[in-house]
C-alpha cells in the first residue's frame, strides 16, 4: 500500500511536470481566482501590495529560503517515522440535535475544524469532514478514528468562516454538500471567487478585510483578524486574504487563530478586545522551516496569554499529518506549556460538546490512549 501511494503521487508530479498540469488544476475543486467588482476591491485593500496580499510584517514563508514545489515534493517522497500516525484516534460522535436551543456549546471536529453555537446562531468553522486534506484522495490521509460525523449529521448553517483556501481548511467535497443549508459564508477578500465557482450565490458572501466586523442579529458580532500566513490552492499564492475570527456575545468571546506564526499582533488584539473567554490556537503542523506562518504548542499558549484568554484549545492537530513531528507532540507539549501560564488547557475529544455555559473541566489525556 505505501509503495503504490509513493508511485501514485509521483505520478502525479510527474504528470504536472509533463504538461498535464494545466488539465488537472483546471478542476472545479481548485476554485478560481477573484476577477470584477471582488477584484477591484482587492486591489483598494491596504494588505493588498505588488499584486498579492502581504502579512503586517513582512516575512518570508519558508525561513530556510526553500521552495513551495520543494517542499511538497519532500512531502510526499520522504518516509515518516511510525510515531507520526496515531493507532486510532479516540472520538464520539456528536449530538448536534440534542444541543440545547440557545446555549452556547462548542465542538472540535478535528484539526481545524468546529461547530460553534453561539448567540443564538449556529456557526461552522473551516470544515473539513472528507477522508483527505488534500487535491488527491492518497495524500494527507485523516487519522483512523477521526472521523466521528458525516456532512449529513449536521444541522443547518447559520454562518459558515473560512479562515483561508487551503486544503486542509477549505475542503470542496464539504462545503458543496452543505451548500443549501448554509445562511452565509464569511471568508477573505478574494477567497469568495471560489464559492462563486462552486455555484454559491453572490448574495450569501461576505467578504472582509482584517479589521472588519459582521454582525449577526442583535447579539453575536464576528470580528475579521490578522494572521501571519499565506494563501493558494494551486501555483498562484497569495490572491485570497487568510484570516481569524473574534467571535463575540455580550456573555463571551471565542477567538480562531485560522493558521499563522506567533507575533505581536496577539498582544494587539488583546489590547484591543479586552477579553477572550477561549482560543483556539493553531498549534500543530510546526517546524524550523515554518517558524513565520505556524506556531508551536509553546507559542501558541503565549499567544493565549497575550489574547488574554482564561483557556486554550490546541488545533491544526489530531486527525492530519502535514509535518514531520509525533501526532500526539502538540499536546504533550502544550500540556506542559500551560502548566506554567495562566491560561488553563482544553483538550476535549473530537466530537465531544463542550458547554459554554458551565464551568469547562479539565479533560482526560486521550492521546496516551492512542498511541501505535
Amino acid at each position: 500500500m505505501k509503495r503504490r501511494t509513493f508511485l501514485g503521487a509521483a505520478a502525479a508530479t510527474l504528470a504536472l511536470g509533463a504538461g498535464g498540469g494545466a488539465a488537472f488544476l483546471g478542476q472545479k475543486k481548485f476554485g478560481a481566482l477573484p476577477e470584477g467588482e471582488a477584484l477591484l476591491r482587492i486591489k483598494a485593500s491596504p494588505n493588498y501590495k505588488g499584486g498579492q496580499f502581504c502579512n503586517l510584517v513582512p516575512r518570508p514563508v519558508l525561513s530556510d529560503g526553500s521552495t513551495l514545489a520543494g517542499t511538497f515534493f519532500r512531502f510526499i517522497t520522504k518516509k515518516r517515522d511510525a510515531s507520526v500516525t496515531p493507532r486510532a484516534v479516540p472520538s464520539v460522535r456528536p449530538d448536534f440535535r440534542a444541543m440545547t436551543s440557545g446555549e452556547d456549546a462548542l465542538i472540535w471536529l478535528g484539526h481545524s475544524s468546529f461547530f460553534l453555537q453561539l448567540g443564538g446562531k449556529r456557526l461552522l468553522i473551516d470544515p473539513v469532514l472528507d477522508d483527505h486534506a488534500s487535491p488527491v484522495s492518497f495524500n494527507v490521509r485523516a487519522f483512523p478514528g477521526s472521523t466521528p460525523c458525516s456532512v449529513s449529521d449536521l444541522p443547518p448553517i447559520d454562518c459558515l468562516l473560512i479562515s483561508h483556501d487551503h486544503w486542509d481548511h477549505l475542503d470542496y467535497a464539504t462545503v458543496t454538500a452543505l451548500r443549501d443549508r448554509i445562511g452565509l459564508v464569511l471568508c477573505g477578500l478574494g477567497t469568495g471567487a471560489h464559492f462563486l465557482r462552486w455555484g454559491f450565490e453572490k448574495t450569501r458572501l461576505r467578504e472582509a478585510d482584517w479589521g472588519e466586523t459582521l454582525c449577526l442579529g442583535d447579539r453575536l458580532r464576528i470580528h475579521v483578524t490578522t494572521a501571519s500566513h499565506y494563501s493558494g490552492r494551486g501555483l498562484t499564492r497569495n490572491q485570497a486574504l487568510w484570516t481569524g475570527f473574534l467571535m463575540e456575545t455580550p456573555e463571551r468571546s471565542v477567538f480562531f487563530s485560522g493558521d499563522g506564526g506567533y507575533g505581536a499582533h496577539f498582544a494587539d488584539m488583546g489590547r484591543r478586545f479586552g477579553r477572550v473567554d477561549i482560543a483556539l490556537l493553531d498549534s500543530g503542523q510546526y517546524n524550523e522551516s515554518w517558524k513565520y506562518i505556524h506556531m508551536t504548542p509553546e507559542e501558541a499558549v503565549q499567544a493565549a496569554a497575550d489574547l488574554g484568554a482564561r483557556y486554550v484549545l490546541p488545533a491544526h492537530t489530531g486527525r492530519f499529518a502535514l509535518a514531520y513531528h509525533p501526532w500526539d507532540e502538540p499536546f504533550r507539549r502544550a500540556e506542559k506549556a500551560a502548566a506554567q501560564s495562566p491560561v488553563q488547557l482544553l483538550t476535549p475529544l473530537i466530537g465531544e460538546t463542550v458547554t459554554l455555559t458551565r464551568p469547562l473541566p479539565v479533560f482526560p489525556r486521550w492521546w496516551e490512549d492512542a498511541k501505535a
